[in-house]
């Protein structure tokens, strides 16, 4: 076992460390979210602290190579890891309710909670190898054979990790698994070591670090409910989920809703009485039947809850409806939390809305888009003129599109909106917004309703429904700016552009 031990570490705390970093996504997801700068955040910090480990590790085994040594910082890790899990909900909540920057917060949270266990994971490599080395001849081959099985093992856990773990276990549950192979790891090193260490010690050592983390973490997740009284938490394979019970703010009736980023809420049902739609923007896609009265057909990108289908489904009796939803999860989370039912007149396809648009042969009088990375950003492949070419390929003569845009008009905070609406004008002979807060204010941040025609008679904005006329009044009627470029595959920087908004 001894001649193979230093090649079992490095190639568990290398998969060790990958499955911390994707983990580290679904610990931020509630509180930062999941855009591009907090991926650049925490993959930036990781790779600086890696660094700082590399170079730290080799000055120590220069100085004092022992196989103990190692295992006290295998051992290491796995504490620092502890405490990351134990103080994540405390450091989180006060950035939250104190950084107002993005990037300034997801800089200090992956400081904090994934510097110190990355510097350690950095100073196992170089440590192992020093350890590894017997004479000078073959130190090429040595060398580049650990950093191979390291990387292998990276490998191993990004793939087990995003394919097995994070749907089946979680994140509580991903970082005890990582504990306690990291500790075990520590303890297999200091036995085949045979250096004299008192062994039964040191277990109780590391058995009380476990039971540390399970008071420390336990008594402080109890915080991670005051984000929205989180009842229910679930990974699935592309979302960390928080499903919650409150009272709605503007209704005031009990809803339940859920949530995968801390900017808002995604989707939500009524608990008193199941009879409509929680939020104002999903009526608004009510104005499908005012553009296009005869929807026999229709496709939604982005299904969340399902919350709309059924409303569509409901108005619309004859009518059947496509959705893409990329979550295969949020289908059975819609069933089991918002009243969901199988529908004869629905299929369900499990896969990127882009992907869909470009396979996609049907004809639908009408497309529903609402798919989002978090609260303000859409993902920048469903934004792009070629995109766009897509939907209006996907769409009958008389087709409409309706599209969930969060932004303001004018001003930085409507750049992104007035580039989309640039982008969907190199199609469409007719593009439409109808804010839906707050109808002839330019600078509010809000849910807007972008409309795109694909035929060219020009629609009156009456109806003889009521409610449907009384959307219609939102229509915006100012000037909107033209000075966005067209967003395309090759230059889409919607994160840039929503990154304003994520301080509001």
């Amino acid at each position: 076992m001894k001649k193979y031990i230093l090649e079992i570490v490095v190639f568990v705390c290398g998969a060790a460390l990958m499955i911390f970093e994707l983990v580290g996504s679904r610990i931020f997801a509630p509180y930062l979210g999941t855009s591009l700068v907090v991926w650049t955040s925490l993959i930036g910090i990781i790779m600086g602290s890696l660094s700082l480990g590399y170079y730290i590790g080799g000055i120590i085994a220069d100085k004092n190579p022992q196989y103990k040594i190692l295992a006290f910082i295998v051992l290491a890790s796995a504490v620092a890891i502890s405490i990351a899990a134990a103080i994540q909900y405390t450091v989180l909540s006060i950035l939250l309710g104190t950084v107002k920057d993005l990037r300034v917060g997801s800089l200090i949270a992956s400081i904090i909670l994934f510097a110190p266990a990355s510097m350690i994971f950095g100073m196992i490599s170089p440590y192992a190898i020093k350890l590894k080395l017997e004479n000078l001849n073959d130190s090429g081959e040595k060398i580049g054979g650990m950093y191979a099985i390291s990387t292998v093992g990276s490998i191993v856990g990004t793939f087990f990790c995003g394919f097995y773990l994070m749907p089946v276990f979680g994140t509580v549950k991903i970082l005890l698994i990582l504990i306690i192979v990291l500790v075990l790891i520590s303890i297999l090193t200091f036995i085949v070591s045979g250096e004299n260490i008192k062994i039964k010690n040191m277990i109780i050592r590391d058995v009380i670090i476990l039971f540390l983390f399970f008071g420390v973490f336990y008594s402080n997740s109890v915080l991670a409910n005051g984000l929205k009284s989180s009842i229910i938490d679930i990974d699935t394979q592309y979302n960390r989920v928080l499903i919650f019970e409150t009272i709605d703010p503007i209704t005031k009736r009990p809803i339940r809703g859920y949530t995968t980023d801390p900017h808002g809420s995604q989707s939500a049902i009524f608990l008193d009485q199941d009879n409509d739609l929680v939020f104002n923007y999903l009526k608004f896609y009510r104005l499908s039947n005012h553009f296009n009265p005869a929807i026999k057909k229709a496709l939604m990108i982005g299904g969340g809850a399902f919350t709309y289908p059924r409303d569509f489904l409901h108005r619309n009796p004859e009518a059947k409806m496509d959705i893409v939803e990329i979550d295969n999860e949020l289908e059975n989370i819609a069933k089991k939390y918002f009243n969901y039912l199988d529908d004869t007149r629905v299929k369900v396809y499990n896969e990127d809305g882009r992907i869909f648009l470009n396979k996609n042969k049907k004809e639908y009088d009408c497309i529903f888009v609402d798919a989002y990375n978090s609260r303000f950003s859409i993902p920048y492949q469903l934004t792009t003129k070629e995109t766009i070419e897509e939907i209006y390929n996907s769409l009958d003569v008389n087709g409409v599109v309706l599209a969930n845009v969060i932004s303001a008009i004018d001003g930085d905070n409507g750049r992104f909106l007035r580039a989309e609406i640039a982008t969907y004008k190199t199609k469409f002979p007719q593009v439409y917004i109808f804010p839906i807060t707050e109808p002839t204010n330019g600078s509010k941040v809000q849910n807007i309703l972008l409309v795109a025609l694909k035929s060219n008679v020009v629609p009156v904005f009456k109806n003889d429904n009521q409610e449907l006329n009384k959307y219609l009044d939102n229509l915006w009627t100012k000037k909107i700016e033209n000075d966005m470029p067209i967003l395309t595959d090759d230059y889409a920087p919607v994160d840039y552009y929503t990154m304003s908004l994520l301080s509001k």
